[in-house]
């Protein structure tokens, strides 16, 4: 089959989006595969499905798929490249849009300047929620805030935070020294972690600025995880570290993330650009 597609990046996380609002997409988790390759391929960290809303209230849905063919839970990236995606191509005439994803309702706006605002609702912290087994573990405190240890990964003390997927942070000295390429593996499948996780390494730079690395499931180290600044953010407020409004060093570019706290809904603030447009026969 031959397939239309645009391939977009926010901040370096890069996504090979597809429109299935006219008819449904139908790949196997092999043509998935070879879409996401970047030799074989176009390339790209996950995949961007845009469907018609099939809830009252929403304006579309969209569905994230790991360039492995797996479908994942949500991407804040994504989300930004989404909006910009779905005005660009005149499927909405709305700044502000209402979307599903496979577990949450996200409310997104499209600035002035271009950028994307992501209101990625409130973080959950209960061990389940990630999912995260707690047993036997018995957490450091931190301004209140638990840091988990992790059998075999001796020092090493983790946030858990869900913002729709499983985040485990740990804050180091320094971020570009750290051992994302080897721990962050180590963290990824470790077996507390049935669904797998994805693993944070954050600097703290000044209350309102961090520097962050993250290895994510499946696609390893990206340059940027809109989710992860979520979690690296929240993590740091919980603890006493951050305020609430920071900006977030990641090597593909700068996000904003503000948190007031409890319930309130996390926002993230970054770029979304087109990169270009193509066909592609699977």
């Amino acid at each position: 089959m031959r397939m239309r597609f645009t391939k977009m990046q926010g901040a370096g996380n890069d996504f090979v989006v597809i429109d299935a609002t006219r008819q449904p997409l139908a790949l196997t988790p092999e043509q998935m595969r070879r879409l996401g390759d970047r030799r074989f391929g176009v390339g790209c960290d996950q995949i961007l499905v845009i469907e018609p809303a099939s809830e009252a209230g929403a304006d579309f849905r969209y569905r994230i798929f790991n360039n492995t063919g797996d479908e994942v839970e949500h991407c804040g990236n994504g989300a930004r490249c989404f909006v910009r995606y779905v005005v660009d191509a005149g499927l909405t005439a709305k700044r502000e849009i209402v979307v599903d994803t496979m577990n949450r309702r996200l409310r997104l706006t499209l600035q002035d300047d271009g950028r994307v605002t992501v209101d990625m609702g409130a973080p959950l912290f209960e061990p389940a929620a990630l999912p995260f087994d707690a047993g036997g573990l018995t957490p450091r405190l931190e301004n209140g805030f638990e840091l988990w240890p992790l059998e075999g990964l001796a020092g090493v003390e983790l946030a858990m935070v869900s913002m729709g997927n499983p985040h485990a942070v740990q804050r180091v000295a320094d971020v570009e020294a750290a051992p994302v390429l080897t721990q962050g593996p180590l963290i990824e499948r470790h077996a507390r972690f049935p669904r797998r996780v994805n693993a944070g390494f954050m600097q703290v730079l000044a209350r309102d600025r961090v520097a962050l690395r993250v290895y994510e499931r499946d696609a390893g180290e990206t340059l940027a995880c809109g989710t992860g600044a979520c979690a690296a953010v929240v993590a740091g407020i919980r603890a006493g570290w951050l305020d609430a409004a920071v900006e977030v060093q990641t090597r593909g570019g700068l996000l904003r993330i503000e948190w007031a706290g409890g319930q309130s809904p996390v926002l993230m603030t970054g770029p979304a650009v087109k990169v270009f447009d193509g066909e592609i026969t699977l």
